[in-house]
Order: structure tokens, then C-alpha cells, then sequence
């Protein structure tokens, strides 16, 4: 009997009403259980979830019943904000909606602070009696009891659990007054993690409300406006001046001024003309394209950057993990001084007081935010941060190694000397050499490529191909074996008088041979980027003082630009010679950061402990092998982003001794009885403001070097 196999699908659901971990980790959960889910994710700053899922076993309708047993919804109907409206009035609201918040939380700390002082809430708990003070807490504070005893029934402890005990607690004792103050903390505490939380997703939703919606195509010789959805690959879309381009493609007419900001974080722009390529989201200026769509929608380069930030929050760093096990704990612990200070003192005001003070929500907010903060002020900036772990492991990077080709260098070396062999000719020699080199995509083929154009030489397609990686290409040319490549695919060649007084001179050098026979080679020279000194030097001031570079160029090529940077070099070397580096690196305890061009280098930089792929506009290899992606071909980027890292780190570690060391101040001052229970309920939300404001300065990082350096 044949065996039927379940096919998996992906879902895009989005969520409404979440605004914490806990409300991802209880949609995720109820997710989990339903039959056919197979894995599901469910992220905060983009409010969806991702499910895969046997579409024979899963509908929408059974999505939307689960999560709306956990509290929260799913719309019917996705709208797609306005360009414009949501981030600009929250960026607009942001300042003087804080200082509101602060003012009012302050006003209220000096009335419960100063109340208790002068004895106000004795004499109010002596005039309104306890029943009416307690329907007073039940009405105010009804829809958080109610989800704190849903989320009971469902066996699911909240942040707000802890703190429902202290109200609880306080009308045990017959203080009201208590149980109001921390009620209305509760919420102040809800609305302070609501509004964090929407200012960390700000940059997640400043990318996704850039996306195009309708293209303007070609269609027998007519242009005509569509849904983006509608747009095919291959079709030519028209691109107007001030239009934002709607698809990954090539300019097949024209010539215009693009700012690629929303891609590569650059502010200026570019100039692009026909056969350059061009990537969704961008606009247009000063000009007019055809453009021919080489991906659209989700597959485009800005599409595949939004997935990436979106999907950041769930690598979660360790620091975090080792929060979250703790808050797990937190509920008992605090549970557990209670009784010992209802059993040493006797004291219920004081034991009222322990369970009002304790503060559990900052612990939860004390590296979530700071990471979502920094991931996404990244992104604007054009770096690509794939999690917070990564984060937090680059804080701690200690060896650096770098690619040379495409990496140090601008990756479009030129072919400086053509030297001929055996009775052949140089242009023969070259014609030959660019012909193998039809199909290959590496710098140096495409050096050997734009020679033979500038040239005006005929190519020929080869009738087979096949690429050696690190070594070259060979292929079939006009019925003959032509191989082009290095001493590693032509090792004999390396004797030749004229290739050793080359390689002096620190070129790169391929070989050409014809059926087994050397008959010339080439010389290709590439120039160091102007900004890899500066950038160098910036790294070896913040700490890191190994740097080495790791390339498959020849010994002498490699010897002189590892001379002209001051840094250390490994010549000769295959992909696996570079993840055996690695490696080696790593068995002595060192934290690995790797930076190639995203191609030949992929193994190693999935390897290293932070890979970062270098110019990955358009480069799915890149994008997908690194932990860290420049989204434009700037080292200056590379600095700064150890600075984000570092940064990231002192915040996280600032917020959790903050909280450790409010939390164990607080619960020691209740224990003792010098707390009382209503100041205790209004210091109770104070750790989570403190967060707040400390986080949020994440959201501006200080302005980039590259940009600093053009000023």
C-alpha cells in the first residue's frame, strides 16, 4: 500500500492584541497544539504568526478559535497602512506623549508617597468600609482579573499574577487604599510595556510600509497600472521619475538618480543606467527606466530584509534565555519571602508589602526590548542583524578574519597585463580565457569578461562548463579544452619566468591553457577600498587586535596587501581550509567574526561564531549564510556594527542589575516592615519605566562613521 505523504505549507497569520514575550509565548503555545501544526513562530515586533502547517488538517477558522481562546484576535480583513500615517504620528506623538506619561506617574508616586506620610489613607480607610473599597478594586481593575484568571485556567502564570496577589493581599489586610495604587500601577505597567514594545516594532513597520503596491507595466507597447501581485518575472515595468521602484530587476532603457536608502541605508544616491541593477522599494529620480523584473514580492532583495528583521526577535540571545528562566522562578521565590515574613514577623502589612513590591515585569523587559531596539535602528542604518544572540556574541568578538576579493577590495579587479604563449596571440589568449569564463560568476571572470568587451571581441558560448572552486574553470571552446585558473588548476604554470615577475609585483594570476598546453597569462590588479584603513584601525581600538586575512589569492598577492593594511595572511586556501581556521580559532575559546562577500566564503561565515556578508544587496548566497548582512559595500559599517553590539550589551546588562538590584532593595525594605504597602505599590512600576527610558536610547544610535566621514 503506497504511503501518502503530507505536503507542509507555510501561513502568514497576522495577530492582533499582543504586547509582550507572554503574549507570544501563549499564541505560540495554543498554536503548537492544534493537529497539523508542524512548527510555528510567533513574532512581537511584526504581530504574526508563521506556521507550517498540512493544509488538509489546518484551517483559518481554526487558527482564529485558538488564538482568540488565548485573548487575542485575528482579523478578518488585513488592511495595509498608509505609507505615511502610523509612523510618522507615533514618531510625532512619541516625546510629548512620554513626558505626559512621566508627569502623571510622577504627580501620582508625590500623593502616595505624601498620603502616607500624613496619615490621609488611615482616615480614608476609616470612612469608606472595606466592602465598598473592594467592589471599588473589583470594577476598576475587572478586565486584568479576568485575564489573569483565564490565563489561570489555562494553567499560564502572567506578569500581572504576582502583583494580583499583592492586591489579594492588601484587602486581606484591610487596606484598600493599597489594592487601588497597585491596580492602577498595573495598568500604567501595561500601557509603559505597550508603548516600548510599539516603539521597538517602529523599524519593522517603517520597512514593511515601504513595500509597492501597484507597478506600472508594459503590456503591446501600452502601459498599464496593476497590483504588485499581478507583476510576472520577465515583464518590463515602467519606472516614472519620483516613482518608487516595485521590483528586483535590470534597466533595460534610460537612465535615473535612485536612492536605494530603504536597501542599503545609504543617503546618497546613485546613478543607474542601463544593465545595472536596481531592487524593489527604492525610488526613482531624475530620470526614466524600463525595467526587466528579475524577482518580485516576498523574493525581492527588500522583501527578503523584512523577513529577516521580522524573524530576528526569535534568535534570542542567551542573556535573554537565562532572564526568562528566571522570571519562570520569580513567582515562587517571591512567594516563598512572603511566608518566611509572615512566619518570622507577624507582620501582614509586611507581608502585603513583599508581594506588592516585587516587580516581575522587568525582568521580562530587560533584553527584549534593548535587542528589538537595536535590530531595527540597525536595519536604517544598512546593517542587517539576523537576532539578538548575534548581538550579544559580537559584543564579545576577539579574532577577525577577512576575505580579500570583493571583501578588502572593491571586488572589480582589472586585467592589467595580458601576456602570450606558445605562438598564440594576446587577444586570442584573452578571447579564449573570457569565452570559458562565460558562465562563471567570480570577480575575476567577470575582470576577464569586461577586458574582452572593451575589446570589442566576439565570445563564443562554451559547450560545456565546469567551475573548481579556488581553482578556476574549464570548458569547452571551439571543440577545445580551455582551462583558465589558478597554480592550483594549472600548477606547472607557476615555473614560467614572466608569471613569477608578475606575481612580484603582487597581481593575481590566471593561467590560460589550450588542450593541456599553457598559452598565456593574465594579470588582474584590484584596488584596496578607500575605507578599509580607517575602519581597520577602529576595530584594533575597540579590542580586537587579531585580524588576519583568509584568501585563495597566490602567496605574494596576498603577502603585499596584508603588508599594506598591517594585518597577518593565509594564502592558498580552499573553502574548507578557511572553516578549518575557523574552527581552530574556536577550539581555543575565541569568539570567531568572519567578513567575506557572501559566495565563496559561505561555509566559513556560517561557520564563525558572527559571520558578516559584505554588500548583500542582492545577494541571496549572502543573506542567507551570514548572521550579519552590510546592506551596501561600506567597511565603515563593520565598526560600527561592534559598537551596536557593545552598546546593546551595556544596556541589557544595565537593565537586568537595575532590576536585580531594585527588586532585592524593595522586597528587603517590605520584609523588614519599613515599606509600607502603599508606597510599596506605588514603587512597583518604577523598574519598568526605568527600562523604558534606558532601551529606548537604542533607538538612536549615534550616527554612522561612513556618513560622519563624508561630513
Amino acid at each position: 500500500m503506497a504511503r501518502r505523504i503530507d505536503v507542509m505549507q507555510q501561513m502568514e497569520v497576522p495577530i492582533r492584541g499582543m504586547n509582550c514575550l507572554e503574549c507570544t509565548q501563549h499564541v505560540q503555545h495554543a498554536l503548537a497544539t492544534l493537529p497539523g501544526v508542524h512548527s510555528v513562530q510567533v513574532y512581537l515586533a511584526s504581530e504574526k504568526a508563521v506556521l507550517q502547517v498540512n493544509p488538509a488538517q489546518v484551517d483559518l477558522d481554526g487558527i482564529r478559535q485558538a488564538v482568540k481562546g488565548v485573548g487575542y484576535s485575528v482579523p478578518f480583513t488585513v488592511t495595509t497602512p498608509e505609507a505615511s500615517s502610523p509612523v510618522q504620528t507615533l514618531a510625532s506623538f512619541t516625546r510629548p506623549v512620554l513626558t505626559l506619561f512621566g508627569l502623571v506617574v510622577g504627580a501620582v508616586l508625590l500623593v502616595v508617597v505624601a498620603g502616607e506620610w500624613l496619615g490621609l489613607f488611615e482616615q480614608i480607610t476609616e470612612r469608606i468600609p472595606l466592602w465598598l473599597g473592594t467592589l471599588l478594586v473589583v470594577l476598576t481593575g475587572a478586565p486584568i482579573f479576568v485575564n489573569i484568571l483565564q490565563a489561570a485556567w489555562r494553567r499560564q502564570i502572567l506578569s500581572h499574577t504576582l502583583m494580583s496577589l499583592g492586591v489579594v493581599a492588601a484587602l486581606l489586610v484591610g487596606q484598600w487604599p493599597t489594592a487601588v495604587v497597585v491596580v492602577f500601577f498595573m495598568y500604567v505597567g501595561s500601557y509603559a510595556e505597550r508603548f516600548t514594545t510599539e516603539r521597538a516594532r517602529r523599524a519593522v513597520k517603517h520597512l514593511t510600509l515601504f513595500a509597492p503596491q501597484t507597478a506600472c507595466v508594459e503590456r503591446d507597447g501600452q502601459e498599464q497600472d496593476v497590483p504588485i501581485e499581478q507583476v510576472q518575472i520577465g515583464v518590463t515595468v515602467i519606472v516614472r521619475p519620483g516613482d518608487r521602484i516595485p521590483v528586483d530587476g535590470i534597466v533595460l532603457e534610460g537612465q535615473a538618480t535612485v536612492d536605494q536608502a530603504t536597501i542599503t541605508g545609504e543617503s546618497l544616491p546613485i546613478e543607474v543606467q542601463v544593465g545595472s541593477r536596481v531592487f524593489a522599494s527604492t525610488i526613482a529620480s531624475l530620470g526614466y527606466l524600463k525595467v526587466r523584473t528579475t524577482q518580485i514580492g516576498s523574493d525581492t532583495t527588500f522583501g527578503r530584509v523584512v523577513q529577516l528583521v521580522e524573524e530576528a526577535e526569535a534568535h534570542r540571545a542567551e542573556v535573554q534565555r537565562l532572564a526568562d528562566r528566571f522570571s519562570a522562578y520569580f513567582l515562587p521565590i517571591v512567594a516563598s519571602i512572603a511566608l518566611v515574613t509572615l512566619l518570622v514577623s507577624r507582620n501582614p502589612l509586611a507581608t502585603a508589602a513583599v508581594l506588592v513590591v516585587a516587580c516581575s515585569c522587568s525582568l521580562a523587559l530587560a533584553t527584549p526590548i534593548a535587542m528589538l531596539a537595536s535590530i531595527g535602528a540597525g536595519a536604517k542604518q544598512g546593517l542587517l542583524i539576523k537576532g539578538g544572540k548575534y548581538l550579544e556574541v559580537l559584543a564579545k568578538a576577539d579574532v577577525l578574519f577577512v576575505d580579500k576579493t570583493g571583501t578588502l577590495t572593491t571586488g572589480r579587479p582589472q586585467i592589467a597585463d595580458i601576456v602570450a604563449l606558445a605562438h598564440h596571440s594576446e587577444t586570442r589568449v584573452l578571447q579564449l580565457a573570457a569565452s570559458a569564463e562565460w558562465y562563471s560568476e567570480h570577480p575575476l571572470a567577470e575582470a576577464v569578461r569586461r577586458a574582452a568587451k572593451e575589446r570589442g571581441l566576439a565570445l563564443e558560448d562554451p559547450a560545456r562548463f565546469e567551475a573548481i572552486p579556488g581553482a578556476g574553470v574549464r570548458a569547452l571552446v571551439s571543440g577545445k579544452r580551455v582551462a583558465v585558473g589558478n597554480e592550483r588548476l594549472l600548477p606547472e604554470a607557476r615555473q614560467e619566468a614572466v608569471a613569477q615577475v608578475l606575481e612580484a609585483q603582487g597581481k593575481t594570476l590566471l593561467f590560460v591553457a589550450v588542450d593541456g598546453e599553457l598559452v598565456g597569462v593574465l594579470a588582474a590588479s584590484d584596488t584596496v577600498r578607500p575605507e578599509v584603513t580607517q575602519a581597520l584601525a577602529e576595530i584594533r581600538t575597540l579590542g580586537i587586535k587579531h585580524i588576519e586575512l583568509l584568501t585563495g589569492d597566490q602567496e605574494r598577492a596576498a603577502a603585499a596587501l596584508a603588508k599594506e593594511l598591517g594585518i597577518t595572511y593565509r594564502a592558498n586556501l580552499l573553502p574548507e581550509d578557511k572553516i578549518a581556521l575557523v574552527k581552530k580559532e574556536q577550539d581555543k575559546g575565541r569568539v570567531v567574526v568572519m567578513v567575506g562577500d557572501g559566495v565563496n566564503d559561505a561555509p566559513a561565515l556560517a561557520q564563525a561564531n558572527v559571520g558578516i556578508a559584505m554588500g548583500a544587496a542582492g545577494s541571496e548566497v549572502a543573506l542567507e549564510a551570514a548572521h550579519l548582512a552590510l546592506m551596501r559595500e561600506d567597511w565603515s559599517l563593520v565598526p560600527d556594527a561592534l559598537r551596536i553590539a557593545r552598546r546593546t550589551m551595556r544596556t541589557v546588562k544595565f537593565n537586568l542589575l537595575f532590576t536585580a538590584l531594585y527588586n532585592l532593595v524593595g522586597l528587603s525594605l517590605a520584609a523588614l516592615g519599613i515599606l509600607p504597602p502603599i508606597v510599596a505599590a506605588a514603587a512597583q512600576s518604577l523598574p519598568d519605566l526605568g527600562i523604558l527610558v534606558n532601551s529606548s536610547r537604542l533607538l538612536h544610535q549615534p550616527e554612522a562613521t561612513s556618513t560622519r566621514s563624508r561630513l
